[in-house]
């Protein structure tokens, strides 16, 4: 028999009905949300979906996701609706001529996780009024006042065809004892960084407005994260900036030096030891200090 949502009343079920009345509005960005109980993986669901030819605008959320994947094909579970799960479908190179967007070219897609991340941390500072900042290029951080404390999201795009699916997994209210063992920087929720508040649906709501809002701004603008102010939100949200660093490049070779800046193709800038800079566009990086 399957276990009642309501077998834990911190965590009570996600509202499908009221999302998709608050969500879905005309003139607005998401087409449909569908709130489900269990999945594999809600960005392999979204990819299916744009594959089987949906718009863009689709939302799929999980109250438990049972075989998500982070960057380096990391395991990402969480217990049943301890967080928030959900991926989203966006199709940022095809001209939208009912919001006059034109399309935005692929070199420019690089920063829809990052502005999944901009949008992040906004919901996170303002519903659950916790201190948080990005790591490059897709992760939350909550900050403590003796510096990060800290895991608490991470953020997942994948291009599917024509399509970009972007996915976010944040802990809410995962309590201490449920957290997974790291090599590196600790998992942590909001709950155990004394967040105001736990419940998902404002974190969700405020999450994807913003989303749509930086997403409308960046369309509008052909991609252009500078003319648009992502590029200036993400530079003031961002902890690696200014830190040493290692970055685990994609090939297996590694880079260290220190993070000078994100630039306005969204790389990472390191300067290294002589002095030279180099552009980083995907990596896993490790803060030194």
């Amino acid at each position: 028999m399957a276990s009642s949502p309501y077998t834990d009343l911190d965590r009570p079920p996600l509202a499908a009905r009221a999302l998709q009345r608050a969500l879905v509005t005309p003139g607005g960005m998401w087409r449909r949300v569908d709130v489900v109980a269990e999945t594999g993986s809600t960005n392999a669901d979204v990819a299916q979906a744009a594959r089987d030819g949906s718009g863009e605008g689709l939302v799929v959320v999980a109250e438990q996701q049972v075989a998500g994947r982070g960057r380096r094909d990391r395991q990402w579970v969480s217990p049943a609706r301890a967080g928030l799960t959900v991926s989203v479908l966006l199709r940022p190179g095809a001209a939208d001529p009912d919001q006059g967007w034109a399309a935005a070219p692929q070199r420019t897609w690089g920063w829809l996780p990052l502005l999944a991340g901009v949008a992040l941390r906004e919901a996170v500072q303002r519903i659950a009024e916790v201190d948080a900042a990005l790591k490059w290029p897709n992760d939350l951080l909550v900050m403590g006042p003796d510096g990060v404390q800290g895991k608490a999201a991470g953020i997942l795009a994948e291009v599917a065809g024509d399509a970009v699916v972007v996915g976010v997994g944040l802990n809410v209210s995962t309590r201490a004892e449920e957290l997974p063992v790291t090599n590196g920087l600790p998992a942590t929720s909001l709950r155990v960084a004394g967040s105001k508040t736990t419940d998902r649906d404002p974190l969700l709501r405020a999450l994807l407005r913003g989303l749509a809002r930086w997403y409308g701004g960046w369309r509008e603008t052909g991609g252009d994260a500078e003319l648009c102010g992502l590029l200036g939100a993400y530079r003031r949200g961002c902890a690696t900036i200014g830190r040493d660093v290692r970055v685990l490049l994609p090939d297996g070779g590694e880079l260290g030096g220190a993070a000078t800046t994100v630039d306005a193709e969204g790389q990472l800038v390191v300067r290294t030891a002589d002095g030279s800079e180099r552009r980083v566009s995907a990596g896993d990086v490790v803060h030194v200090r």
